[in-house]
């Protein structure tokens, strides 16, 4: 019978409190939410526990007392309440009890962060990077080199964005093969490859990509938004094959490329067929198109609702402080659904369509999350405009999904073997 790791999240008994209470409550009550996960990792850098209240007012914070923590929340503009013993006991009674849909999960450990981001400039905001710095929750940028040499081990999150792990420079060639920051991206990636030991990119991130899938069987914690959910799956799937046209690696693609594919490589995705015309600003048919969408004024995703006792994973999650949210586009906007592996949860999708913009899935002992679209609170976000400031999204229901995925490997857990 084959093994599976299951993530068993405990429920905390309501007599292990037995002093004053911090509570960030994170319902439309709350005046900054995103700086409230960083009140919360906080907390845990300083090695104090706090307890994620699944389903309670938005997916709220308890953290126990002290003057560092409520100075820090005045300082932040974060709202909270400071609670007695009872009222505390009062709050946990309620949200273990068997009639609620809610559940408590105690935050041990503050994750170590890694983002991959290449070293140069991009003309381009990374909605991650702005999210972390915002809520001031550190981390460590890494590339190719870092990866190559094995240093994923010592972190246990990773971050990809808008990244191309095919090679193929994000198929920008159409549009930008002439613009100056183009043409030294490709330089750079040139000289990483020939640096690490490969004679094409394509083989350097295809390396990439099966060193990162390793991490993730080991027990990482792997978060992808844009173009980085669906070329890293590609990438996986034509290990043994060359998808590139000759601008991009100086030699013409495989014709026989698309059954060449291996689908049982992949995380997330299965049965997509390539777009192989270069001047194409696409990679596959995983991607959910702009004429899919059809107007901003209609583009709306809806949350799903988990059980917070028995799937706490997938709602945390997904805790917000609103179930409907707003879309927004990226090089990979969203993700059809009939190319999304039946093992695979699906987190939130566009209702009344096969558009899905969020999903969830296991790998080894570790995890994946995908997230489609570029950046939660800039609609279209062209190359070369400006970064988002976040300290006008304070509340965005979009970033909050990017910092529950931050906060999801401090749980508690413990391995369970069936």
């Amino acid at each position: 019978m084959l093994k599976k790791i299951l993530l068993i999240l405990s429920l905390i008994p309501i007599y292990a409190y037995s002093q004053a209470k911090i509570l960030i409550y994170m319902d439309l009550k709350q005046t900054d939410h995103l700086r409230a996960y960083g009140i919360t990792f906080h907390a845990l850098e300083r090695g104090e526990k706090a307890d994620w209240l699944l389903n309670y007012r938005g997916g709220s914070f308890m953290l126990d007392y002290t003057n560092q923590s409520a100075n820090e929340c005045r300082v932040e503009g974060v709202a909270f309440d400071e609670l007695s013993t009872s009222q505390a006991s009062e709050i946990y009674s309620t949200v273990q009890s068997d009639d609620n849909n809610m559940s408590v999960v105690r935050l041990e450990k503050a994750p170590k962060i890694a983002v991959y981001v290449p070293p140069s400039f991009h003309p381009w905001d990374d909605a991650v990077t702005l999210a972390l710095d915002y809520a001031k929750i550190p981390y460590t940028k890494i590339w190719n080199d870092e990866i190559l040499r094995g240093d994923l081990s010592k972190y246990d999150w990773l971050h990809l964005h808008h990244e191309d792990f095919t090679g193929q420079y994000g198929k920008f060639y159409a549009s930008f093969s002439n613009a100056q920051w183009y043409i030294d991206n490709q330089l750079q990636y040139e000289a990483d490859a020939k640096k690490n030991g490969f004679k094409k990119v394509s083989d350097m991130m295809k390396a990439v990509a099966q060193d990162i899938k390793n991490y993730v069987g080991n027990g990482g914690f792997l978060f992808a938004m844009c173009s980085a959910t669906d070329t890293f799956d590609i990438a996986l799937a034509a290990e043994h094959t060359d998808i590139c046209a000759s601008m991009f690696d100086g030699d013409p693609a495989d014709p026989d490329a698309q059954q060449k594919l291996d689908f049982s490589n992949t995380l997330a995705f299965t049965n997509f067929k390539l777009e192989m015309n270069p001047y194409v600003y696409s990679f596959s048919n995983i991607n959910i198109q702009p004429s899919e969408v059809g107007s901003p004024d209609n583009d709306y995703f809806t949350l799903f609702d988990f059980s917070a006792k028995y799937d706490p994973v997938p709602c945390m999650l997904t805790q917000d402080h609103v179930n409907v949210i707003h879309g927004f586009m990226g090089q990979t906007t969203g993700f059809h659904k009939e190319v999304i592996k039946k093992s695979v949860i699906i987190l939130a999708e566009r209702q009344g369509t096969d558009q899905v913009k969020y999903i969830h899935g296991n790998y080894g002992r570790g995890t994946f999350t995908f997230y489609g679209g570029h950046d939660p609170e800039a609609y279209q976000h062209l190359v070369g405009d400006p970064p988002t400031d976040l300290s006008l999204h304070k509340n965005s229901p979009g970033y909050r999904l990017i910092l529950n995925n931050v906060l999801f490997p401090a749980a508690k857990k413990k391995e369970q073997k069936t």
